[in-house]
């Protein structure tokens, strides 16, 4: 883990050293997701802008430092390692936290995919095995299950993908290809790709000493009807990673797995309050320091490279502003 004071000695002002939002009025076609901001280019290119606030049970919390350029460069490494798998809609990154990808026809449901029965929210599959439910997305459980104990398979668990602000919900493939999101022909395509991706990751992670414990993917159509993977992959906010090397002992002793994503955060609040009914309690720097170090670590043990610390004497806005405007000058004039 990076060490809590080093961490800190690369954040002077939090204000400067995170990117809240991301709005440039140049740009056309704004959208604002949890996490990214967004533009549609003219040209069928879409701009994406990964800041560091910081979502769980479907709200934004706090912003993380340096959250943003972390996913942005472990989605590229990832997308390096999978394109022969699937395309993806990668066409190039202009900056830290940014991609300029393809603007797809985005399919309408969430491929997650699993190896451990574990998670806290809704739609993970311990709270609902915990509560006495032995179908879950169509799959029948044996009896017997502990929390975070490694499933007999991996299995495909598809959620139907929500508006903000709304929840995402359970559906089964059968469910999936009935209510016509995908026709069956796709369904098996993503599956297929889906199982291929992450087995590609876990052996990867497991090459770093790291479990890939579950992840989330998306898709996509391109101009041409072939199916793309989007948004991100196996990042920290999309996936869940444990320590492989402490996973057993602590497995035995029913401990939580020592995380390396988001679900610190989420443990951490749901310590403190019910996030689905309370309202939630600020968030001390402190705790938000030590995520960003965990963020930071997944990136260097995931891809082996050291994380670059930007130069904080300027604002993430303004460098991102200013590298965009280097890479689409056509929609920013030099006065600004």
């Amino acid at each position: 883990y990076v060490q809590l004071n080093e961490n800190k000695a690369c954040i002077m002002d939090l204000s400067k050293s995170c990117l809240a939002e991301a709005q440039f009025h140049e740009l056309p076609k704004f959208e604002q997701g949890k996490v990214r901001e967004s533009y549609s280019l003219p040209d069928g290119r879409r701009v994406m802008v990964a800041t560091d606030r910081q979502s769980a049970f479907d709200q934004v919390l706090a912003s993380v430092p340096y959250k943003g350029q972390v996913l942005n460069q472990t989605a590229q490494f990832w997308f390096n390692k999978t394109e022969d798998i699937c395309p993806n809609h990668v066409v190039n990154y202009p900056d830290p936290n940014v991609i300029i990808a393809k603007d797809l026809e985005m399919l309408p449901v969430e491929m997650v995919v699993r190896d451990y029965i574990t998670g806290s929210t809704e739609t993970s599959i311990w709270p609902m095995y915990e509560r006495g439910e032995r179908t879950l997305y169509g799959i029948n459980f044996p009896e017997g299950l502990k929390k975070n104990q490694k499933l007999p398979e991996t299995i495909l668990t598809p959620t139907t993908k929500a508006a903000q602000g709304d929840h995402d919900a359970p559906i089964t493939p059968a469910e999936i290809v009935a209510q016509g999101l995908l026709d069956q022909e796709q369904w098996d395509e993503l599956a297929r790709i889906s199982l291929a991706i992450f087995a590609r990751g876990r052996e990867i992670a497991a090459d770093n000493g790291l479990i890939l414990v579950d992840t989330k993917y998306e898709f996509g159509l391109d101009e041409t009807g072939t199916i793309t993977l989007a948004d991100e992959v196996h990042t920290p906010d999309s996936s869940r990673y444990w320590l492989k090397s402490s996973y057993e002992k602590r497995l035995a002793e029913a401990k939580e797995p020592e995380s390396l994503d988001k679900e610190f955060l989420r443990l951490w609040i749901s310590g403190k309050c019910d996030p689905y009914t309370d309202p939630i309690p600020d968030i001390p720097e402190d705790t938000i320091i030590e995520f960003s170090g965990k963020y930071i670590a997944l990136y260097e043990q995931v891809t082996g490279l050291k994380f670059v610390y930007p130069d904080n004497s300027q604002p993430v806005g303004e460098r991102v502003r200013a590298n965009l405007a280097a890479a689409l000058p056509e929609f920013f004039s030099k006065d600004g």
